[in-house]
């Protein structure tokens, strides 16, 4: 209205502010306890819940990745898991307070293994972190051998277990790194860890065990009546510490049946079976709701799938039990590598030859892939409903 006229409008605002200075935004204040984010856990067996967490909770998390893991700014973290997923706090958290460069992988780029390969090596990472899966992927179609990955020093992998052959494969590919396998649900975030050594056994069939509690975390083991274990006997890991959360989202019910009770110590039920081996690292068993009893016998689930990794010709595997007129029926998925045919006769044969009989699965079924979570893990509800 007159005021400057024929002035831009940059210098108009210039001069207006060095008048009238804005006022200063209010400082930021938030107390440990008041909430940061929540997090859907994957609903994979059931229905999701709002998985409620802390600023506290996320900065003693952060804090020890950086003692661990002793990340600086000349780092290159790789972004890889989708932001509602709890691998990406790490991802963006500590590279942030570090000073750090954080690469977004694009969706689909993150899925193919043929043109994440190169990009990786562009990109100079020199901090890699996502589930198994897609390690798995890269160790097998990535041509990794083709690439120089003279930057990269640390691979960091969790959310599932990684079959042990494609951990080694991937080793011999990508040797003298530091390689983490770190262990955790979404309601502790990472609670153990396990600094896989530089040479796995050849002789070694079992995957990799998930470690020792983290600095930050109390691990204790009990049994179905909530009773602490000995070490070497197998039971439920419970956690407790700064990094367990304060509930779920609208779910009092549920929060209440996530501890045990009877505690004055808040210890968070993992659902994790798993047994404390000598030398203090805990070895994963499986999970609390895939333990099944048929003919009388216990059956861990995952070691079925465990014995069905080792077949050349798998790329994928995954096993249920169903319900049946006569008991529990299991049934194992898969999918294989280069497109193999492998029949029924094929599968029962090699199970036979590598599990006790009650153990080896009653159904077969061959798929070009398995389903995934938004997560990237193995959607057991879908492969559920397509039974």
């Amino acid at each position: 209205d007159g005021v400057d006229a024929g002035v831009p409008l940059t210098q108009a605002l210039d001069r207006l502010e060095a008048v009238t200075p804005a006022p200063s935004a209010p400082s930021a204040v938030s107390d440990p306890s008041d909430l940061a984010y929540i997090l859907y856990t994957s609903g994979s067996t059931g229905r999701p819940k709002g998985v409620m967490l802390s600023h506290g909770n996320a900065a003693c998390f952060i804090d020890w990745c950086s003692d661990v893991f002793q990340p600086n700014e000349s780092d290159r973290f790789s972004s890889h898991a989708p932001f509602h997923f709890d691998l990406s706090i790490l991802d963006i958290y500590v590279s942030l307070k570090h000073g750090a460069t954080l690469v977004i992988v694009e969706e689909q780029l993150g899925k193919d293994p043929v043109r994440l390969a190169p990009w990786i090596a562009e990109k100079r990472l020199t901090v890699w972190y996502s589930a198994p899966s897609i390690l798995s992927l890269l160790a097998q179609f990535g041509k990794l051998d083709q690439y120089d990955y003279s930057s990269l020093r640390m691979v960091l992998f969790a959310g599932e277990v990684f079959p042990i052959r494609y951990l080694k494969r991937l080793q011999s590919l990508w040797p003298n790194r530091r390689y983490f396998n770190l262990y955790g649900p979404t309601e502790t975030n990472v609670c153990t860890f396990y600094e896989v050594p530089q040479v796995i056994p050849a002789t070694q069939t079992e995957p990799v065990p998930i470690g020792k509690a983290c600095a930050h975390c109390q691990p204790l083991v009990v049994d179905e009546a909530g009773r602490e274990l000995a070490r070497g006997a197998e039971g439920e890991l419970c956690i407790a510490g700064p990094s367990v959360l304060p509930g779920y989202w609208n779910l009092p019910d549920q929060t209440d049946g996530a501890f045990l009770p009877g505690h004055k110590t808040r210890w968070y039920r993992t659902g994790d079976i798993v047994v404390e081996l000598p030398d203090g690292n805990y070895k994963f068993l499986g999970r609390r709701d895939r333990m099944v009893k048929k003919r009388g016998y216990r059956i861990e689930l995952g070691e079925i799938e465990a014995v069905l990794y080792r077949h050349p010709a798998i790329k994928e595997a995954a096993v249920l039990a169903l319900p049946g007129d006569d008991g529990v029926r299991i049934k194992a998925f898969a999918s294989t590598r280069d497109s193999a045919k492998l029949s029924v006769i094929e599968l029962k044969k090699f199970c036979s030859e590598n599990l006790p009989l009650y153990m080896v699965p009653d159904l077969f079924s061959c798929l070009d892939s398995l389903p995934k979570t938004s997560t990237d893990k193995t959607d057991y509800q879908k492969l559920k409903d397509m039974r």
